[in-house]
């Protein structure tokens, strides 16, 4: 909804301050994520903080890191799930998993990994179908935060039923509960499902390529990006993926409507998985 009142517009100025302050001081830039998202989340911020106005954010965000690092978390959305959208893993495994039998190595790129949940589902699937030791998995997130968390790969117990479920409808071949310890009120993975993860800081908005992937997985990420900011990530993956690898996207995302569009075909439309052809 455009605000065209005044205190609209006041609120309209401080936000964008309060972004571009976030990135000229610590580098993250939020400036072309969708308004509406940001503006509540923001708002969200200043409630839990008992502040009343953005601006007053703005100057505790700019001289307290513990601060920023509160806004940055509610910035930055991290609500995923082992095997989330099943049928993705599934058609993975159908369309995507021979054409990587063909490889004598894999790199595959998990872009906003989050809190890691993803990265072990793609362990759990290369190790069943015989590909985990010649594949090299690179986990980025922007956040540190939930970075740690993904290399921690501790779960709360009681979303393994869940996860488990999700597992099984998406052709998993084995007992889900062989691959974690249980321990207290916590899931431990074990460490064999990291030994070739490479986790690491990335930015999508100011980050370049930094190699050439095989498999690049981006879901339902850029749902909260504005179409400037869209069509440069869609640009930075293309650079990223190799003539014939394949982009995975968010099941509310896709590659129609980009510059890029007809450099994909599509490998299984529903579940968003596209094979990059020029």
């Amino acid at each position: 909804m455009e605000i065209t009142d005044g205190a609209g517009e006041r609120e309209r100025i401080e936000i964008e301050l309060l972004l571009e302050g976030l990135f000229q001081l610590y580098g993250y830039d939020f400036r072309n994520y969708a308004f509406s998202s940001v503006r509540r989340r923001i708002w969200h911020r200043v409630h839990s903080e008992r502040l009343t106005t953005i601006t007053a954010l703005l100057e505790r965000v700019l001289h307290d890191r513990d601060t920023m690092a509160r806004l940055l978390s509610d910035l930055t959305i991290h609500v995923t799930e082992m095997f989330r959208d099943p049928e993705v893993f599934l058609s993975f495994r159908k369309h995507v998993v021979p054409l990587l039998r063909t490889y004598p190595f894999i790199r595959i790129w998990h872009a906003g990994c989050s809190t890691g949940e993803e990265i072990y589902s793609m362990a759990i699937l290369l190790k069943e179908e015989g590909l985990y030791d010649k594949t090299r998995i690179y986990a980025t997130d922007m956040n540190e935060r939930v970075l740690d968390s993904a290399r921690q790969g501790v779960f709360p117990i009681e979303r393994m039923q869940t996860f488990t479920r999700n597992y099984l409808e998406a052709g998993g071949k084995e007992a889900f509960s062989q691959y974690y310890t249980a321990k207290y009120d916590s899931a431990l993975f074990h460490s064999e499902l990291k030994s070739n993860i490479v986790f690491a800081q990335h930015n999508l908005v100011t980050d370049r390529s930094f190699n050439e992937f095989n498999v690049i997985f981006c879901r339902n990420v850029m749902i909260y990006f504005n179409k400037e900011l869209q069509d440069h990530v869609h640009s930075l993956l293309y650079e990223s993926l190799s003539t014939f690898g394949v982009l995975a996207l968010g099941t509310k995302e896709s590659i129609n409507f980009t510059r890029h569009a007809n450099a994909y075909e599509e490998l299984a439309p529903q579940s968003r998985l596209y094979r990059k052809i020029t």
